[in-house]
């Protein structure tokens, strides 16, 4: 396929093997009242040497569903150089001692601290445990003085329910982009069944097909 400019007011054909989602950025610059039941079945375990084979058995069970593919795409040693950053804080929500989700924090910026990563494990959705883990989320981004600013992203590939949740715990909209990327299934990073909602179109060659209109 011929490749050319993305048009901003019409169809653009993406080249086989490639995927593209809307991607929502939201921001918060003062810390939100959010009541969060008290959980004693939830703890908060920082990590600070993380287990390669678990960090990604975790992130492909949490991500999975929703086309989580930035972790997946690196090798040992630039996963654990990532991990491994001074500014980057990861924690791990555990009930009955099994991890049921990731919180990672990247304080880069000290004033514009970003949510690289929140999520949950299928079975831990639907009953509080997020709201819980969003709220020690506000506690320890809006505890250290020089925050200003807390932001996230998320996309058209993420869970539907993503976007509604960020703007229930106080974050704003500011910005959308394109995003366009490998489609981590072509590779075999994840099996083609991954994120349904988002279909997978193996590379090859499409029949010639009369031009969309809106």
């Amino acid at each position: 396929m011929q490749n050319k400019l993305f048009d901003l007011n019409g169809y653009t054909d993406l080249p086989s093997g490639k995927v593209a989602t809307i991607v929502t950025y939201l921001e918060m610059r003062a810390r939100p009242l959010l009541a969060a039941a008290e959980r004693p079945d939830l703890s908060l375990e920082r990590v600070t040497q993380a287990d390669l084979s678990d960090y990604r058995r975790l992130f492909r069970e949490i991500g999975e569903d929703w086309l989580w593919f930035g972790r997946l795409v690196l090798d040992d040693e630039e996963l654990s150089r990532l991990l491994a950053e001074p500014t980057r804080e990861l924690y791990l929500p555990r009930k009955n001692g099994k991890a049921v989700g990731m919180l990672e924090l990247d304080f880069q910026d000290p004033r514009n601290v970003e949510l690289a990563y929140f999520g949950l494990v299928p079975d831990a959705i639907g009953g509080g445990a997020g709201r819980w883990l969003m709220a020690r989320a506000l506690e320890l981004v809006w505890s250290r003085p020089a925050t200003e600013r807390f932001w996230v992203h998320t996309c058209t590939a993420d869970s539907p329910q993503a976007l509604g949740f960020y703007r229930s715990v106080g974050f704003a909209p500011y910005k959308r982009a394109i995003e366009i990327a490998d489609d981590p299934r072509e590779a075999g990073l994840m099996p083609e069944s991954a994120a349904p909602h988002l279909p997978f179109i193996p590379t090859g060659e499409r029949p010639d097909e009369p031009e969309a209109h809106s």
